[in-house]
């Protein structure tokens, strides 16, 4: 198969680096100056990105085009690409949700092959290995599995429906970014009545996950009657510190849904997310 040429739009720290490994198996890396701040101009260059003057240049010359941008800019830049009328093929792999990546994939029309991906992971530098997950046509899928052959971004197909691979994204984004600012809350309401240090402590004891234990989601439900008041409380400690309460309100607001099952010990897994799914 002949190496393609490779257009990356936007290129940030993640989408210069994962564009950088493929060049292994492309002919040539092309990005767009136009418009680019001098971070963008060093960063590419960094990655040994090919500068092109503007987009129609890049999309003219370019096989396949991957787009690595804010979320809030996906459809301005899909948007701007079907107005060049693209035939290639063009992986939306930002962190979006299913329906708008449907709606790029309709708004990029027929004449132009999509495939949905979702990064997890870090950038692909020093020694990091981010999975490109994708789904979309097979052919196309197995294009991009082509291109990042033997490099540090491992790809997994998740079959030929596009969607699937922004769903597992922002499934996994959901948690492992709202646990994050979780992580913050905890640690100003610990320090600010000075058991902060403790607070690590019990946490260093916990070396897995709770989303890799999912039968405890229905431990969970039967005892949101009372994990509930407790977060409410927790929220209330917040706000006397002077730190936002609103994420451990939501949580108790969420916990509600679970009301009705108080301390039901044969709850399944799947009783559980129905309950959750009902308000």
């Amino acid at each position: 198969m002949d190496q393609p040429t490779v257009g990356i739009l936007h290129p940030g720290s993640m989408g210069a680096a994962v564009a950088a490994c493929a060049a292994a198996n492309a002919a040539a890396v092309l990005w767009s100056k136009a418009g680019r701040s001098t971070a963008s101009l060093a960063r590419a260059q960094q990655f040994g990105l090919t500068p092109v003057a503007r987009l129609q240049e890049l999309l003219d010359r370019s096989d396949i085009v991957i787009s690595l941008c804010p979320p809030a800019a996906a459809e301005d830049l899909a948007r701007d690409v079907a107005e060049h009328s693209f035939t290639g093929l063009y992986v939306e792999a930002n962190a979006i949700n299913p329906e708008r990546t449907k709606r790029i994939a309709d708004l990029l029309g027929p004449d132009t092959a999509v495939v949905d991906g979702g990064v997890v992971g870090s950038p692909p530098v020093r020694g990091k290995t981010p999975v490109l997950y994708v789904s979309g046509p097979v052919e196309a899928t197995e294009r991009i599995e082509a291109l990042f052959a033997g490099t540090a971004v491992r790809t997994m197909t998740l079959g030929t429906e596009v969607g699937k691979a922004s769903a597992l994204k922002l499934a996994y984004a959901a948690y492992q970014k709202a646990n994050r600012v979780l992580m913050a809350l905890a640690t100003g309401l610990a320090r600010e009545h000075g058991v902060d240090q403790e607070l690590i402590g019990i946490a260093s004891r916990r070396t897995t996950s709770y989303l890799s234990e999912p039968e405890y989601i229905a431990k969970t439900a039967a005892r949101a009657w009372r994990s509930g008041p407790e977060l409410e409380e927790a929220a209330d400690m917040l706000a006397s510190a002077g730190l936002p309460p609103e994420m451990p309100r939501a949580a108790a607001t969420t916990l509600a849904r679970w009301d009705d099952v108080k301390d039901a010990s044969e709850l399944t897994l799947t009783d559980a997310l129905d309950r959750l799914a009902q308000p």
